[in-house]
């Protein structure tokens, strides 16, 4: 505590006395006030284990009742509405049927009174023949028939989702401020190879997310086969900047890297490298400086919004996370990417796009849910997504083979490039993976089981 004795004013008496300096704040004690000071550290420390003890108590709850967890309780809500809603269907449709059964036997009950007070007065009058018995065997035949079928009453079941369902959240959706593009832009139909080669794995091998600095016409390319992070830049041959030294966890390794973007604050990347289940920094123009900033997630999508708070999405326990700078633990968080504060998850294995807006419980469906399929109200299995200025989204439309474009509120998209089926010719994806624009609105697209990516120039009129 203190670094020496000398004779200068007390900073709390202002006492021209042999004083010690604190080597925590820095200012000069009379020894007096020195035991003063001492005492006050000792009941802020008193105050911070007790902060602490508070906090383990907390903590030590939510690992002993799981059921506290705020996605435990949503699951838990889902699972109640559900049984009621199917409880609630269940009895309507056993009304109807009730209804219409009594009705059609009642119907079959008028008709037997009816052969009974006949056959009655047969009898009374003793005067029939077989003309007459014949008759009513048939009567009594139909009435038989009539009783043994059925009523014309059938149980259909609906295509359309009566239930939602929870599924795993595969990729996200990155705004791009720059992105300005109109609502009718266009791109040529057919596009240019700019990274990769079909016959050639070993330039690129299945690449999956990219983002692009236009601050020097650069590409970045998660090499995701090869284990690396490629550099293109305009008329120049790919370079290895992260990566390349076989699959491991060394910190001069990645494992099947699926996102990569750019940090600009930071002059950095920061990567998805999947299989190794943590998130890495990398300080562009020094290879040494090689960063885990995210341990121990299943993490597939990477994004970043203004703040500079990145989110991950953990593909095993379905959620999204939220990590803040300088933080050293996630959020689960439904919201804060783009400027309304709002979060695009491509719903891979439900086909659709659902929209998270800040603080809420769950999600809108935006794009595709209705199956799959290759209707433009339809997608199939969705990946990359990138959201503008005006609110739309275009999606890897993966299994059509094909981006889309869904303005804001739409019910249906639109084609943007592709769309012609699988196949490794110009106007062809196969499995596209991700996409992203240039700020001119050029358009790249991550075609995985080509080993390219495609450049789609936007027309301009």
């Amino acid at each position: 505590m203190p670094a020496e004795i000398q004779k200068s004013h007390c900073v709390k008496c202002g006492k021209e006395r042999f004083t010690s300096t604190c080597s925590g704040c820095l200012q000069d004690f009379c020894f007096d006030h020195l035991t003063m000071h001492q005492q006050e550290l000792n009941r802020q420390l008193d105050h911070l284990e007790l902060k602490r003890d508070l906090f383990q108590e907390t903590f030590n709850d939510e690992i002993n009742l799981p059921d506290k967890y705020s996605l435990i309780k949503q699951i838990e809500q889902w699972e109640e509405k559900s049984i009621e809603l199917i409880h609630e269907t269940a009895n309507q449709c056993k009304e109807i049927l009730f209804k219409h059964t009594n009705e059609y036997f009642h119907q079959i009950d008028i008709c037997f009174m009816k052969l009974t007070e006949q056959l009655r007065k047969l009898r009374q009058q003793n005067d029939f023949n077989e003309i007459d018995l014949n008759y009513f065997k048939d009567k009594l035949k139909k009435l038989q028939q009539q009783f043994d079928r059925s009523p014309n009453i059938y149980i259909q079941q609906h295509p359309t989702e009566f239930i939602s369902q929870i599924s795993v959240l595969a990729s996200f959706g990155k705004f791009v401020p720059s992105l300005r593009i109109a609502n009718n832009s266009r791109w040529k139909e057919f596009g240019a190879t700019v990274a990769g080669d079909i016959e050639d794995n070993n330039e690129l091998h299945s690449p999956y997310g990219l983002c692009i600095d236009d601050n020097y016409g650069t590409v970045y390319i998660a090499d995701c086969g090869n284990h690396r992070i490629i550099e293109y830049k305009c008329g120049i041959n790919g370079e290895v900047i992260v990566g390349g030294n076989g699959e491991g966890n060394r910190m001069d390794q990645l494992n099947y890297p699926t996102d990569v973007i750019l940090d600009k604050r930071n002059d950095s990347l920061i990567i998805c490298d999947y299989r190794n289940c943590r998130v890495v920094r990398w300080f562009r123009g020094d290879e040494r400086n090689f960063e885990t900033i995210i341990s121990n997630i299943n993490c597939w999508g990477i994004t970043m919004d203004n703040n500079g708070d990145l989110y991950v999405s953990d593909w095993k326990n379905n959620e999204v996370r939220k990590w803040k700078q300088g933080n050293l633990e996630g959020v689960i968080v439904a919201g804060g990417n783009g400027e309304d504060y709002s979060i695009y998850i491509s719903d891979t294995l439900n086909h659709r796009v659902v929209k998270w807006f800040k603080n809420s419980t769950a999600g809108i469906v935006v794009a595709g849910g209705r199956g799959p399929g290759n209707h433009l109200q339809q997608l199939s299995f969705p990946r990359g997504i990138i959201g503008d200025h005006l609110g739309n989204i275009y999606i890897a439309d993966s299994g059509n083979d094909r981006v889309v474009r869904w303005l804001k509120d739409a019910r249906q998209g639109t084609i943007v490039v592709g769309g012609s089926g699988k196949g490794n010719d110009a106007d062809q994806f196969n499995s596209l993976k991700g996409i992203t624009f240039d700020r001119h609105g050029n358009l790249f697209v991550a075609d995985k089981d080509n080993h390219r990516v495609q450049k789609f120039d936007i027309q301009y009129e």
